[in-house]
């Protein structure tokens, strides 16, 4: 008697029993990426980039997950802006969760501790914001590449704009840290490069999230300057700019702004924000492109509110992950490397490449004015600035990155 008349005689329960699951049929293991970010340092911006990069898992696992069925999962967790909290956060997740790769961060500082990291653990990690030149020059590591345009890229595309000003005197003001520090370097590097006869008169250093308005705005205004280059950001910003429009610091000089046309810092700052400050930004209310169009669309529906810059860079980080496995044919760390050299993906900003000789992506930025209409914060005279256009030669990206 066969296996067929065996189970004809035992009835259908039996023969559900003895079936072997087809491969098909079998529950696929999840691809994992271990998500490390400051949600509770700086949630203007992260909470943003969470829903983003929720949103691209959404729609990578609605379209049957990569692999041939194998869901996206993130665990997800908060460093709070501490590199030490970062760096212990992501070795569990490597150890206890088995994640396939690491992926975030928000501050220069703790993107370094985690680049840091995975280069010692040899694990892909796809740092999403820090935007510190170090993360892929001076400290680059074949184990770590960055999302979004670095200090150098955006110091570029704004110095495009300040050389044109008849300023001759600067000041700058930055927080005290990796990202302002090499903000401030290449401003005054790449200025100086196109406008030999500007000075830098004046520098201050406050400490992150720790601004004291009063004496640094005073300190500013005592120096004289014709122009200002600041690279405050959030909460600090905008105790900045109160501060400095009550003291009348702004009152017949230029300013150049870095990120402060992102709507996570322009807008909180409703009617009180400055008029004409040259920005980097994200005026997404009015960049018509089918890309851009399609993701608002899509983020507003799912989250009943319109993108910032945070969600932007949320969604691309991990739709970049995505198709980096995808290209790989596997989780495999090695292969997933291998992928992200010059992997290409769409972008609400349009076509983003991950170069393979510094590992940074050839995302870009909008550059414009900043202005207020109707008692609501805006970009004006903006333009999309493509980061292809605002990286060194190869050659001498050579010399700032250190051999593998």
């Amino acid at each position: 008697m066969n296996r067929r008349h065996i189970l004809h005689l035992m009835g259908a329960a039996a023969a559900a029993w003895f079936a072997v699951p087809s491969p098909a049929s079998a529950q696929q293991p999840p691809v994992k990426v271990g998500e490390v970010n400051s949600y509770t340092g700086l949630p203007a911006f992260t909470i943003p980039y969470r829903n983003g990069w929720q949103l691209a898992v959404e729609e990578v696992n609605a379209k049957g997950g990569l692999l041939g069925g194998r869901k996206l999962e993130v665990v997800s967790r908060d460093d709070a802006g501490k590199p030490d909290d970062a760096v212990r956060i992501a070795g569990e997740l490597v150890a206890n969760e088995k994640v396939d790769l690491l992926s975030g961060t928000y501050f220069s500082n703790v993107g370094l501790a985690v680049a840091d990291f995975a280069a010692r653990e040899k694990i892909p990690f796809v740092a999403s914001e820090p935007l510190s030149d170090a993360v892929t020059w001076e400290k680059g590591n074949r184990w770590t590449w960055r999302l979004r345009p670095s200090t150098y890229m955006q110091a570029a595309m704004l110095v495009e704009e300040a050389a044109k000003l008849p300023a001759k005197r600067w000041a700058t003001v930055a927080p005290n840290y990796e990202y302002g520090q090499s903000a401030v370097k290449w401003f005054k590097e790449l200025l100086k490069a196109k406008r030999p006869d500007v000075e830098f008169v004046a520098e201050q250093w406050p400490a992150q999230g720790k601004l004291e308005a009063g004496p640094t705005v005073q300190a500013l205004a005592a120096s004289k300057p014709d122009a200002i280059f600041n690279v405050t950001f959030g909460a600090d910003l905008a105790k900045f700019v109160r501060e400095g429009d009550n003291r009348g610091l702004f009152a017949k000089r230029s300013v150049v702004s870095l990120l402060s046309g992102e709507p996570e810092y322009l807008e909180p700052m409703k009617d009180e924000a400055p008029k004409g400050w040259i920005v980097t930004g994200y005026p997404w209310d009015q960049v018509k492109t089918p890309e851009n169009t399609a993701f608002v669309e899509a983020y507003r529906k799912r989250f009943n509110e319109p993108p910032r810059m945070g969600s932007v860079v949320g969604y691309a980080t991990f739709k970049a992950i995505a198709a980096a496995i995808a290209k790989a044919g596997s989780a495999d760390r090695e292969k997933v490397l291998a992928a992200l050299a010059d992997l290409k993906i769409d972008s609400p900003f349009g076509p983003v490449l991950f170069r393979a000789i510094d590992h940074q992506s050839t995302m870009g930025a909008f550059v414009g004015r900043t202005d207020v209409k109707d008692g609501k914060p805006t970009m004006v005279d903006w333009r999309y600035a493509d980061g292809a256009a605002y990286l060194p030669p190869d050659d001498v990206v050579r010399t700032l990155r250190p051999a593998e």
